[in-house]
């Protein structure tokens, strides 16, 4: 039984194209921001790179301490509901955005039932730019924190779905499937985005695609149980996807599972949590930051409007697709080279590693013309989703279904700090590399900026990988939790 699509029943890939359409309205919604700060917000409010980093960076800690409770959370009140609060609560934050012109607009003049038209009239009178600036920001910050708490349901969810619908040895394939929405997600925002907010204004940009997910849940309503429960997941397919027990009952030591809830202080006496939660931290930040920062590079270095950039964005995460072939890479060693899937899954992940490597070129040779920067960028991401498809399930690999998304929340945790940091450093960064034209290996002012953070990305997969392998050398799975 070692061809998936010779089982006798495809339910578990019904499941995870949910998987994939969440993730995708999750990104959508994450890029809203990033593709109409720089066009549309900033000339309102008159925001500087530093403001957009700070609420960049909160935005990333926020996420960061949500998907430490999240995780539990979905655990706790199990994958239906926890799916369905989280998609939910995220959904009322990305649409909230839409409504911190009024309220801003409200607490200078008093007059909170205006237009969003008026709400610009009312800012554009107002000579206080810092006041506008102030209100504006914090608005915006709380409207990111909705959104960051509903979001940082989704992976802890989507990764538990996984393990209950996918064996080991699929699960970076299917993970590196629904992972592929992230990129989906930011290829469609680029090509629809800027031209909702062009034609209908930036609020109802952030309206439309926070809409999506109220739709997706009336999908996952009807469409999910668990697979033992499920009337569409017949006994062949219940047993592929259960073969994992089997296997695993022949361990030394192995004992069951069992439905008792795991507490935070016994996850972090292992080994493999801190694995993945470093292999997080050190990379999470950099897809984050080029999911943030790419629009406003294109737009600092090469002078691009959103809609100039959106070929380039499109070709940049279109190339990010080829990351599903990281979900099938461990499958191949794991079958044609008989590696178990934590083997398999490490090797990929260091041939992963190196293709970052390549963004130490890309400012140096985007004098060229934008699209070297562009097609590397691209390169990375494919290379960083490829990395996350599979750094996610080693915490199928080792830890019981009854921990998976409280491992996965405390790994977001750490990303999500690795992320705040970059995020905001790269703001002030960019801010004190452009006001004060500083010189850095040949790059001048902002470029140089730039270019010190590219190379910092580069290598920060090697680094993790090389952590990770240190902590946890071979396959270990967690039998005593």
């Amino acid at each position: 039984m070692k061809e998936t699509n010779k089982v006798n029943g495809n339910y578990r890939w019904a499941i995870c194209s949910l998987l994939f359409f969440a993730t995708t309205i999750n990104y959508l919604d994450r890029q809203v921001l990033s593709l109409t700060w720089k066009d549309f917000i900033s000339p309102e409010f008159h925001w500087t790179n530093n403001d957009y980093g700070n609420i960049t960076a909160l935005f990333s800690i926020f996420y960061a301490i949500s998907l430490l409770f999240a995780g539990r959370f979905v655990d706790v009140l199990d994958t239906k509901k926890g799916f369905l609060w989280a998609i939910g609560v995220w959904s009322v934050g990305a649409c909230l955005h839409a409504f911190c012109g009024i309220a801003t607009a409200g607490y200078i003049s008093g007059d909170w039932f205006v237009s969003f038209e008026g709400a610009k009239d009312i800012i554009g009178t107002v000579n206080d730019t810092g006041m506008v600036i102030s209100v504006s920001v914090t608005l915006f910050i709380f409207a990111r924190f909705i959104l960051a708490v509903g979001e940082a349901g989704n992976f802890p969810a989507a990764i538990k779905t996984t393990a209950e619908y996918f064996p080991k040895k699929d699960r970076a394939f299917s993970t590196s499937i629904f992972n592929a929405g992230a990129t989906v997600g930011a290829l469609l925002a680029p090509l629809s985005i800027p031209f909702i907010a062009e034609a209908y204004g930036w609020e109802m940009s952030f309206i439309i695609i926070g809409a999506l997910g109220f739709v997706w849940m009336g999908f996952w309503v009807f469409m999910y149980d668990k697979p033992e429960k499920h009337s569409k997941v017949s006994a062949e397919e219940l047993a592929y996807i259960q073969q994992d027990i089997l296997a695993d009952s022949k361990i030394e030591g192995y004992v069951p599972e069992t439905a008792d809830k795991v507490s935070f202080a016994a996850c972090f006496k292992y080994k493999q949590t801190w694995a993945f939660a470093f292999g997080k931290f050190m990379t999470d930040g950099v897809w984050w930051f080029f999911l943030f920062w790419t629009p406003a590079y294109l737009s600092s270095v090469y002078n691009m409007d959103s809609t100039q950039a959106a070929l380039p964005l499109f070709v940049l995460y279109a190339i990010t697709l080829l990351s599903i072939i990281g979900g099938w890479l461990p499958t191949y060693f794991v079958e044609k080279k008989g590696m178990n899937p934590y083997e398999g899954r490490m090797k990929a992940m260091l041939i992963f590693a190196f293709f970052p490597l390549l963004a130490l070129i890309a400012q140096p040779l985007g004098h060229y013309t934008y699209w070297i920067p562009v097609i590397i960028i691209g390169i990375a991401g494919a290379a960083h989703q490829s990395w996350s498809a599979n750094i996610f399930t080693t915490v199928g690999d080792m830890f019981p279904k009854k921990a998976i998304a409280t491992i996965t929340g405390i790994g977001g945790l750490a990303g999500g700090l690795g992320s705040t940091l970059i995020n905001k450093g790269s703001g002030v960064l960019f801010d004190y590399s452009k006001d004060t034209d500083m010189n850095f290996m040949g790059f001048h002012g902002i470029e140089a900026g730039y270019f010190i953070i590219f190379s910092i990305c580069a290598v920060c997969y090697l680094i993790g990988w090389s952590v990770m392998k240190t902590l946890v050398p071979k396959y270990s799975p967690i039998t005593d939790l």
